[in-house]
């Protein structure tokens, strides 16, 4: 197998207590127009500043709203995920880009909107903001990224890194190597960059893109499908791929989707994708997430950012 060599980046170059301000040059929505949701993908110029040249796919910026919470206190800073490749968006390296999902919910019968997420869809071109980083040294494609396979599992705006990481492969290092996608929502409507993979599933014949709609059409025995039933459901493509020891797993979305893939994973033989602390039962399925949780951590060849 190849070295897995990740490259060294820099952290915090800015920090909440010393931001940087940028502009905003782009705000479009990427979901369908019928979607309930509004996910954007929003698009910063970074020019004149330090991270020019400075940030690598697979990292995060960090965000920090106007205004105070509840207590009087400035809002704290959130992190967005990088969805640009390191090039920068559009092949310019002073744009940088990252997914953003209005949050409207309701808690106690009470509206709750998300501070940062419903500041960034509302910002026009033009307007300013104060980010931090970049942050995260480990979610990252490898140096040497052409020598290995990929199967990236995501949901939501996890798509987000994905669709930098895709372009980097494909554009950047010409990946001749197996690279699927596995992205999970809840109807179809909010597919994310849906046109775009697409089209590189339809001119990259070792390029595959997987859609697990939960919500609208049912598995043959009447479960869900979920981003891990892809293991299952797609034995004759994933399985000659999960086999090399060549191939690396990436996860990015909500927090416990790590769970699903990990158990189907050792369900099907495939512990060289964990590291298993604890003795297992014979079904793994039967592991509360709390025990699960503390038997079994990634390997050094699958990466995870959940949230």
């Amino acid at each position: 197998m190849a070295e897995i060599k990740l490259p060294e980046v820099e952290l915090n170059i800015y920090t909440p207590r010393n931001p940087v301000e940028v502009k905003v040059v782009e705000n479009r929505i990427v979901t369908s127009e019928s979607s309930p949701n509004f996910v954007r993908h929003i698009t910063f110029d970074i020019s004149g500043t330090d991270l020019v040249d400075r940030v690598r796919i697979g990292q995060s910026l960090g965000v920090l709203p106007p205004g105070e919470d509840e207590r009087g206190r400035p809002h704290k800073l959130r992190l967005y995920s990088i969805a640009s490749p390191t090039k920068g968006e559009g092949g310019k390296k002073h744009l940088v880009s990252t997914t953003v999902k209005r949050t409207i919910d309701e808690y106690k019968e009470k509206i709750y909107l998300g501070v940062a997420s419903n500041y960034l869809a509302d910002l026009k071109p033009g307007d300013p903001v104060k980010v931090t980083g970049p942050s995260g040294r480990r979610f990252l494609l490898p140096e040497n990224a052409e020598d290995f396979n990929y199967i990236f599992f995501a949901t939501g705006t996890g798509i987000a890194p994905f669709r930098g990481m895709i372009q980097e492969l494909f554009e950047d290092t010409g990946l001749e190597k197996e690279c699927v996608l596995i992205f999970g929502c809840p109807y179809r409507t909010d597919l994310l960059y849906s046109d775009y993979f697409e089209e590189m599933d339809e001119n990259y014949p070792n390029f595959h893109y997987l859609k697990c709609i939960s919500r609208e059409d049912r598995r043959p025995d009447g479960t869900k499908h979920y981003v891990q039933s892809k293991l299952e459901d797609e034995k004759e493509l994933l399985r000659p791929i999960l086999d090399q020891p060549n191939t690396l797993i990436y996860i990015c979305g909500l927090k416990g989707m790590q769970e699903g893939i990990y158990k189907e994973l050792i369900h099907q033989g495939y512990t060289g994708y964990v590291e298993i602390r604890k003795k297992l039962p014979d079904n793994v399925y039967s592991m509360e997430s709390s025990s699960f949780r503390r038997a079994v951590k990634p390997s050094a060849r699958t990466f995870e950012e959940v949230y």
